[in-house]
């Protein structure tokens, strides 16, 4: 996901995208890849362009999209930017599926007395 915000406040100082990635001791590549969203920006670099564009972070910051992430215990967890990352306890899971599969029982024996009626 591009980062318009980003773009534009870089723009309106007047910096190209070199000078930019030599501030952030990057390379052009590399910076070119946050702003044309390839690549995450992590939030401490958001602050720094912040501060090397003189301006409030709210202005150019954008979220990334969603990002499922799969764990290796199979479980898989919703990622929306931020540090924090929820597994779900395989066990849970288990007694979920145990669950669903005992409904699933109990709707299919439903019908049958409804057929039956």
């Amino acid at each position: 996901m591009e980062k318009n915000r980003l773009f534009e406040a870089r723009k309106s100082k007047g910096f190209s995208q070199s000078q930019m990635a030599e501030k952030l001791c990057m390379s052009l590549s590399s910076y070119s890849r946050r702003e044309t969203g390839e690549v995450r920006v992590h939030i401490t670099e958001w602050e720094k362009l912040a501060r090397i564009l003189e301006t409030p972070l709210n202005e150019i910051y954008e979220p990334e999209e969603n990002q499922v992430f799969i764990c290796n215990d199979n479980t898989s967890v919703n990622y929306q930017g931020t540090n924090t990352i929820y597994a779900i306890p395989e066990s849970l899971i288990e007694t979920q599926g145990k669950y669903i599969k005992d409904l699933e029982n109990k709707i299919a024996e439903l019908k049958a007395l409804l057929q039956e009626k």
